[in-house]
């Protein structure tokens, strides 16, 4: 039997506008376009789900848009095959505590394990932890600081809070073989992380993170091995329809990864384009897949050298 374990993780998913319809229809073959097959047969699939999936109609007060979508769309989210949801991100709140345990609700009606929220601050920071080919997984999930973070009487996200978040992956790292730590931060329609960012994911993966991927920045960043430890800046977007952005914007990547017994880790990136024309993925192949791998890779080497990371950053 293959001991090995394969994760699948994509971007920022929000369900809305042409894709809630079409999902709300019952479309979801053409959507994913054959993800569901890249999917098929791995132990995890993850997205970080960008909004409520509830009914509420009382937002909170913010800058920027409040996100949500209707709870129906879970039926085209799990088509894909996802069974883990990171939830601690700047929009999970937008619809406040009632969008946050309709979410949670319907995550535990259709057998989704979710992390990084919670009724409190101590149950939001609580790795998950699951079991798969007798090895123990652990995933820790945060955000950086807007609106969504919990408190000691306030359901909401976990912080990034670099210190806290260090003794988080730490106590993860003691209780089980494997801590994937999936961060929601840096700098949106920014083509690299600030050189604080980098500072910041080494410093966890020294805390014992064997992965660490990013979300948030809606473009896809590059990324590094740093001390045998894969670090994902950002995979851009994985569904998120919204008109008249940047080219960036409808760009991913998704990383499928392969845990050894040994838990030695390979991956591989699979691009596409996502709602850019049609309400749909669409795989980038051949020569336009050479051209977008190389661009990750000049990203890549950015940020292996720190004097041209803060040369872009200032």
């Amino acid at each position: 039997m293959n001991g090995n374990i394969s994760i699948l993780i994509t971007g920022d998913f929000c369900p809305h506008k042409r894709i809630e319809k079409e999902f709300l229809k019952g479309n979801y073959e053409s959507i994913y376009n054959g993800f569901q097959k890249v999917a098929n047969g791995c132990d995890l699939v993850i997205t970080n789900l960008e909004c409520p999936l509830t009914l509420s109609n009382n937002p909170i007060k913010k800058t920027g848009p409040n996100l949500k979508a209707h709870p129906k769309t879970i039926e085209g989210i799990t088509f894909a095959g996802f069974n883990i949801f990171a939830l601690a991100n700047n929009h999970i709140m937008d619809y406040g505590e009632q969008g946050l345990y309709d979410t949670i609700n319907i995550c535990q009606k259709n057998n989704i394990h979710y992390v990084g929220v919670g009724k409190n601050i101590d149950e939001a920071s609580d790795p998950l932890y699951l079991t798969i080919k007798n090895k123990k997984i652990a995933i820790v999930n945060f955000c950086e600081n807007e609106w969504s973070i919990a408190g000691k009487n306030k359901a909401g996200a976990n912080p990034l809070n670099p210190i806290k978040n260090y003794y988080q992956i730490k106590a993860a790292k003691e209780k089980s073989d494997f801590v994937l730590v999936i961060v929601h931060g840096g700098h949106e329609q920014y083509e690299f992380p600030s050189p604080r960012m980098v500072d910041t994911y080494r410093f966890f993966a020294d805390a014992g993170a064997d992965i660490i991927v990013g979300h948030h920045t809606h473009v896809a960043l590059g990324y590094e091995i740093y001390n045998n430890v894969p670090i994902f800046y950002s995979l851009g977007n994985f569904i998120f329809d919204w008109e008249d952005r940047e080219k960036s914007w409808y760009e991913g990547y998704f990383v499928k990864l392969n845990i050894n017994k040994n838990s030695a880790v390979n991956f591989s990136l699979i691009p596409y384009n996502q709602c850019k024309t049609a309400p749909e993925i669409e795989f980038i192949e051949n020569n336009d897949k050479d051209i977008f791998l190389n661009k990750i890779n000049e990203y890549s080497e950015v940020i292996s050298n720190s004097n041209l990371l803060e040369k872009n950053w200032q």
